[in-house]
């Protein structure tokens, strides 16, 4: 498998990525390494709304690998299959994640893509991208198994305005999105708990109390 690409995203750190793509509309970038910096790869891109990118859990490769993991999505206390599950611990440390292409631009790293709804770590590797085909990818009476039992699930996101103003406004959406999906591992549920986040160039400390996230504390790092 060879590297193409690299992301670069607004999370430096795993804790905050959001749990699978598409559920916030963070802006992210495409950058391809030098030997696949080759426009005419290219050439029809833009005429997709949305692509696969299929990339490696760089930071969570093991030599061993387990039959069951926890999934977040039922509190970490519960095992499932691991091939049930989207867990970064496989067989083979490979993600898949669907992204809308909101154009390309020329830079000095050659021409880029740019995505949103990119659920990965900042660096992490792409080994290929391929479009999204809406006649063929989109099933419409699927199910979704155990993941399905808590897809309605959200928090109200409490946040001074004055906290809210020191990030650009184009970065606010995408954040408030973020915690609204509660960033926390599920099996802590502590209302005294502040936990920190890393977004961008910004540490966010917040709190949950029932199903109100409080923003504490928003600074730049």
């Amino acid at each position: 498998m060879k590297v193409i690409a690299k992301i670069k995203t607004d999370f430096p750190e795993k804790f905050g990525i959001p749990r699978q793509s598409g559920l916030a509309n963070t802006v992210a970038t495409v950058v391809f390494e030098p030997e696949y910096r080759v426009d005419e790869a290219l050439r029809g891109i833009e005429g997709f709304s949305h692509l696969w990118l299929i990339w490696e859990f760089h930071r969570a490769k093991r030599d061993e690998w387990s039959p069951t993991v926890r999934p977040p999505r039922l509190g970490g206390n519960k095992r499932m299959g691991v091939f049930a599950t989207r867990s970064p611990f496989r067989p083979n440390s490979i993600g898949l994640s669907s992204v809308k292409l909101l154009g390309t631009e020329k830079t000095s790293e050659g021409t880029v893509l740019i995505v949103s709804g990119a659920d990965l770590l900042d660096g992490t590797p792409i080994f290929d991208i391929k479009p999204y085909l809406p006649f063929t990818d989109c099933h419409a009476d699927a199910v979704g198994g155990f993941a399905d039992e808590r897809k309605d699930y959200s928090l109200e996101v409490v946040c001074d305005g004055e906290l809210l103003s020191i990030i650009p406004s184009e970065k606010i959406e995408p954040l408030l999105e973020i915690l609204s999906e509660d960033p926390r591992p599920q099996y802590i549920d502590d209302p005294e708990r502040i936990y920190g986040m890393r977004y961008g160039d910004y540490e966010i400390k917040f709190s949950v109390d029932a199903d109100i996230l409080t923003v504490k504390n928003i600074e730049k790092v």
